[in-house]
């Protein structure tokens, strides 16, 4: 054995960390939390070998979510797509043969002015949303290209558009309380908000603020991990948060315990709001709630009287017919208490409101013609089997996977396997809806390219470099555009910038949230935090970006785009159902996203797959004794759209009349072929065209 000195050790030591090196980054995918990440090189091989999440970051603090853990595992997953592809069986079948990107792109190019030529540039659709959140690779060379193009423009509301438009009714902007400043408040409520499956790095800040002190509300139909983690969990029904929130203020206002200064000189409709919620009693809103009026109360002055006091809002409760109107009811509570006021305190749905980035130069709507039309995405089914005027011939899909994620699979299904339907597929995998394509492209991973990710949950930009080259001939979006332009002969100079000029593009800006903030510090940080106040609390000196500068708890525009101007309730479809007999026996579903997936992203992994089993809805044991179903049986899950298999799991954290399905599965990796969306509806939200997934009727019996 041979012996070495310590000064050959540190030497050969020092010669393996020269073997490598350390490339910043940052998670592209739909969370609020963004983390910064840090990829190890193996300079030898070219190959990305360690991913961790940065340790001075001040959301991320060095870890990742159980998702993102395993992202090297998903780059370099043996069923990456990494040629283009052409179509040889039937639609739906998955049977393709391999060609050139030069085959690909004139074939593309040929399909689509072929269509302009004969129905016109709207009967070409993008479908796209939040497979990436990056600027460059989601909303910059694609949407310049569509613009151009003239192709219909999509609505992307399918996420938050509905909560969105509420918000800003009330507060003008969205932005709300930092994740950081959440360990200086004592009253917490977590309203539809599974932070440890869907934001886990707020979850530490919550619970620093839980060990000095605080209480811990979750308000949820389901006992999630985090209500567990949680001092009080309420068993709200599905889509009545609304009517909480009301008979919350109806209690505040009815003992003395708003705060009168903050409404007098910071709010508009203080004395109407005082009168709009004088009949919304704690014992009306438990009827519709299905919360004991006890708690109502209870909640309500808790609220009211432990300060700082900040509600964290998520996505889900805003998925039903009245979600739009939900969301502006509970914005109302902090300016009602004077929450805004104090460090900790105050309200968080997102902060995206407060990233004043360059989108003219970045998107280009000026190339549109005008008035195009515009459809919305989540009513993908009836737009590929009922429009016409013109039809849609041919379809783009980036960014998504529709084939698992759009509501009514069915009519979704039907749309997708229409052979005059020119569809082109951009994509990591072989999804369901890869298989319907007639054209597959293969896309970078976010190890392989350039980007810009402004969050939704905190406050810092951030950059992400490639860290390796592409796999096989994978291309990113925003290159596979710039060719396509090339094809389509659009010779305007936009179409030229590379991804390092499409960055600057998106910092042009003279808002001062940007000021410093530049490409030149994102090269050399990888984050930088917005130009804002440290500590910031956004609304503490009672400005909001409204029109009458004021919290609008009566608002004039929502009386002018025909809502109510004050914060009212707005039942959810299947109360109406209910009520009218046509429910029947039926359950209530809500279908929130599996701990170990993102949507339907991570469901091909297969060590995430097995931590999630199976397809499972959860039952409460009444609706399972009821119907003859025992705990693990496979039960058929239907309604008038369609239906599913999944393994019944009977439990008492899912309230009674409302069943869980942990989602989006995959349909073919599904039992039957089909997942929860085979039930779930096109219907829009009552504000912004939003979706209404939790708004959901079904019927429930043991399979076979």
């Amino acid at each position: 054995m041979s012996m070495l000195t310590d000064k050959e050790h540190r030497a050969a030591s020092r010669s393996r960390r020269e073997d490598f090196i350390d490339v910043r980054g940052v998670c592209p995918h739909d969370c609020p939390d963004t983390c910064a990440w840090i990829v190890t090189v193996d300079r030898t091989t070219g190959r990305a070998v360690r991913l961790r999440g940065a340790e001075d970051h001040p959301i991320t603090r060095g870890f990742l979510c159980t998702k993102v853990n395993h992202y090297l595992e998903r780059t370099y997953h043996p069923d990456r797509l990494l040629y283009p592809l052409r179509r040889t069986g039937a639609k739906g079948e998955g049977r393709f043969e391999r060609i050139t990107w030069d085959e690909a792109l004139d074939e593309i190019a040929q399909r689509l002015k072929e269509i302009i030529e004969r129905y016109g540039a709207e009967a070409i659709l993008p479908y796209s949303y939040a497979g990436t959140m990056g600027i460059v690779q989601g909303q910059s060379m694609d949407r310049r290209f569509f613009h151009r193009l003239g192709a219909t423009r999509l609505l992307r509301t399918i996420c938050s558009e509905a909560g969105f438009v509420g918000l800003r009714y009330t507060l003008g902007t969205a932005r709300g309380t930092p994740p950081e400043e959440f360990v200086h408040a004592r009253y917490i409520i977590l309203w539809g908000a599974n932070l440890l499956s869907s934001n886990a790095h707020l979850w530490p800040f919550v619970r620093e603020a839980q060990k000095n002190g605080a209480k811990v509300v979750c308000i949820d139909p389901v006992r999630t991990r985090t209500a567990h983690a949680s001092d009080w969990w309420l068993p709200i029904l599905p889509g009545t948060d609304g009517a909480l929130a009301l008979a919350m203020m109806h209690v505040i206002f009815r003992d003395g315990l708003e705060d009168r200064a903050f409404i007098e000189e910071h709010c508009i409709g203080g004395d109407r709001l005082r009168e709009q919620v004088a009949e919304w009693t704690p014992d009306r809103a438990a009827v519709i709630t299905g919360l004991d009026p006890n708690a109502i109360m209870q909640l309500a002055r808790e609220y009211a009287t432990t300060r700082p006091a900040v509600i964290r809002l998520n996505y889900g409760m805003q998925r039903h017919a009245g979600g739009g109107m939900a969301v502006r009811t509970i914005a109302c509570l902090p300016a009602v208490v004077g929450a805004w006021r104090d460090l900790g305190g105050g309200l968080l749905l997102s902060t995206s409101g407060a990233f004043p980035l360059n989108y003219q130069k970045l998107e280009r709507p000026d190339l549109c013609p005008p008035n195009t039309r515009a459809l919305n995405m989540v009513e993908l089914g009836r737009i590929l089997n009922e429009v016409d005027d013109p039809p849609i011939k041919a379809l783009v899909v980036y960014n998504s996977n529709p084939a698992a994620v759009a509501p009514d699979q069915a009519a979704v299904r039907k749309g997708l396997s229409r052979e005059d339907l020119f569809t082109v597929v951009l994509e990591h995998f072989q999804t369901d809806t890869a298989d319907y394509a007639d054209i597959v492209l293969p896309a970078t991973t976010q190890l392989e390219h350039w980007d810009l990710l402004k969050p939704y949950g905190h406050y810092y930009l951030a950059l992400n470099r490639p860290a390796i080259a592409p796999l096989g001939e994978s291309k990113p979006n925003s290159e596979i555009f710039r060719l396509l332009a090339q094809r389509m002969g659009f010779d305007e100079p936009c179409f030229q910038d590379d991804d390092l000029t499409i960055i600057r593009q998106a910092l042009e800006s003279d808002a001062p949230e940007l000021v410093d903030v530049t490409l030149e510090r994102l090269l050399e940080q990888g984050f930088v935090r917005l130009n804002l106040p440290d500590p910031y609390r956004p609304f503490a000196d009672g400005r909001f970006p409204t029109p009458s500068g004021k919290c609008e708890l009566y608002s004039e525009r929502m009386a002018r785009d025909g809502y109510d101007p004050l914060p009212t309730y707005i039942p959810p479809n299947w109360e109406e159902e209910t009520r009218s007999g046509q429910a029947g026996e039926g359950l209530r579903l809500v279908s929130p996203p599996a701990h170990s997936f993102l949507n339907s992203t991570f469901v091909n992994i297969e060590r995430l797959r097995r931590r999630e089993g199976e397809p499972v809805l959860w039952m409460h044991p009444d609706d399972a004794t009821r119907r003859g179903i025992e705990d693990g049986q496979i039960v058929r899950v239907w309604n008038e759209r369609g239906g599913f298999l999944a393994r019944a799991q009977v439990t008492e954290d899912v309230r009674p009349g409302v069943c869980m399905a942990p989602s989006v599965w995959w349909p073919k990796l599904s039992p039957g072929g089909q997942n929860v969306n085979f039930v779930t509806s096109q219907a829009l939200a009552d504000m912004g065209g939003g979706a209404t997934f939790h708004d959901c009727v079904i019927n429930v019996a043991p399979a076979g």
